[in-house]
């Protein structure tokens, strides 16, 4: 065997793996749902934050995770199929903010029952005394650990940051 190298088999369970491939999975099954309805799980989620309270167009940006020009053509279809629009806001004459129709509320409240169903079929995967500690783990990471992405110090490509919503 000379001039060859065994490979190191990998002594931890690969988390990159699991949440990539489960993550890519979910987003699958969420567009193919919420497709049911002729919407996507990005106009979906700025949407429902946009039906929460009077928010800019930069607010709801920030919320569903998204850059500047995905949230600009993102609202762009969203006001040409009459589900949202671009009015001046109560609080500062010079700001924009997004208002859901009353078309588009419905297609909020459509699409949140489909988004509840996609993770309930998720949750219900896992054993009854599994369901909260995983729940409660993802959430710990989330909010946590894994909470705020980390900058190349070499400045070269890094890794792209996920355009997917979080609904």
């Amino acid at each position: 065997m000379t001039g060859q190298t065994t490979p190191t088999p990998a002594t931890t369970t690969d988390v990159s793996f699991l949440l990539h491939h489960t993550a890519h999975v979910l987003a699958t099954r969420m567009t193919a749902a919420l497709a049911e309805i002729g919407t996507s799980p990005r106009a979906h989620c700025v949407l429902a934050h946009a039906s929460q309270t009077e928010r800019t167009q930069a607010q709801l940006a920030e919320l569903s995770d998204l850059d500047k020009t995905t949230m600009v053509v993102t609202v762009d279809q969203l006001e040409r199929d009459g589900l949202a629009e671009r009015v001046p806001s109560a609080q500062d004459r010079r700001a924009r903010i997004i208002k859901v129709t009353p078309k588009g509320a419905q297609v909020v409240a459509t699409g949140q029952a489909i988004v509840d169903r996609v993770h309930g079929d998720v949750l219900d995967a896992l054993p009854d005394e599994e369901r909260a500690a995983f729940v409660s783990a993802l959430t710990r990471l989330a909010t946590g650990h894994l909470s705020t992405p980390v900058e190349s110090a070499e400045g070269g490509q890094g890794v792209r940051r996920p355009r997917q919503s979080r609904t």
